[in-house]
């Protein structure tokens, strides 16, 4: 279930309180009079089945509600109700395969912007990789992985190629792009300090690394990984699962190419370079694919559930 806290104008209340009435899988409908200073207005409070929230909240916002005062949505996390379970019950679909694409809209904003702590945590994944190709060793390969937060441009990318948003496409991209050439910058400066120090040296790059070769030598694998991880970490955010997340940044090799293909540019080892960077952006290009298709496929099945849900007209403007 979801909780709805909205700001209306007194003379929009009535009209919102009939739009909520109207929409199947609400409840718990509640209408604070005059308690709203900034905006001046009523406070309405509802609870709404997943599955229908995003109905609503689109309904609102054509209605204006979101520009004459305020939407908020809240998960509930234990809701202990005979009316919640029938709302749920009455909302077609399941609550686990709902898609709030408001929500989705605005988690890959905020995570698809070029920020100081962003290009921090790239780069130092990139860098904690760099120190796992050259010593060959897996587990710092894992790690670095699970830092890295190169997912939410990605995932940026999709939702704004499904929602028609040319700017968000290249926000995301310059987020993405401009990210990673700064971190794999960084490690290069990384790398070399490291040779100065005798940490690293030429002898560790061309050795085999029979646990880290496959991160410059992409194949038709690389591709497939990628793509299934583009699909679960799709799914992951749409229906709020963020766990699965985890095992998706650990899966794809989009830092460790980057790292590798920093260090063996240090090193003027074109031939690992251009096989790191060959999977860099195959991993890249794979999971924007995919997340993209799994948008599409969620948005048709979606479109059909809506069929069997009545729709809501819109609060009146005023």
């Amino acid at each position: 279930m979801l909780h709805l806290r909205l700001i209306t104008p007194a003379d929009r209340t009535d009209g919102v309180v009939e739009l909520i009435e109207a929409t199947v899988g609400t409840t718990h409908l509640a209408v604070l009079k005059g308690a709203a200073l900034d905006p001046r207005g009523d406070v309405v409070l509802c609870d709404v089945a997943r599955e229908a929230g995003d109905d609503l909240i689109g309904a609102l916002r054509e209605a204006g509600i979101d520009e004459c005062g305020s939407i908020a949505v809240d998960d509930i996390g234990l809701s202990l109700s005979k009316r919640a379970d029938q709302a749920e019950e009455d909302a077609p679909g399941e609550a686990a395969d709902a898609v709030l694409w408001e929500h989705l809209s605005e988690v890959t904003h905020e995570e698809s912007t070029l920020t100081v702590t962003y290009v921090a945590f790239l780069s130092v994944a990139t860098m904690l990789a760099a120190c796992g190709v050259m010593l060959d060793n897996a587990i710092l390969i894992v790690g670095a992985m699970a830092v890295g937060p190169e997912f939410g441009p990605l995932a940026g990318i999709s939702t704004a190629l499904v929602q028609r948003s040319p700017r968000l496409v290249w926000r995301s991209l310059w987020a993405l792009l401009a990210g990673f050439v700064l971190a794999m910058a960084v490690t290069v400066g990384f790398a070399l300090l490291m040779n100065a120090l005798g940490l690293f040296t030429r002898d560790m790059i061309e050795a085999p690394r029979p646990a880290t070769a496959f991160i410059w030598q992409p194949d038709w694998m690389s591709f497939v990984v990628a793509l299934l991880a583009g699909i679960a970490g799709t799914l992951s955010l749409t229906s709020a699962k963020s766990g699965a997340l985890i095992g998706v940044a650990i899966s794809v090799t989009t830092v460790p190419a980057a790292a590798n293909a920093a260090v063996a540019f240090s090193f003027n080892d074109y031939a690992q370079w251009s096989g790191s960077t060959l999977q860099l952006l195959a991993n890249l290009g794979g999971i924007v694919l995919a997340g993209t298709l799994t948008l599409i496929a969620q948005k048709a099945f979606w479109s059909h559930q809506r069929r069997n849900l009545p729709t809501a007209s819109p609060a009146p403007r005023r």
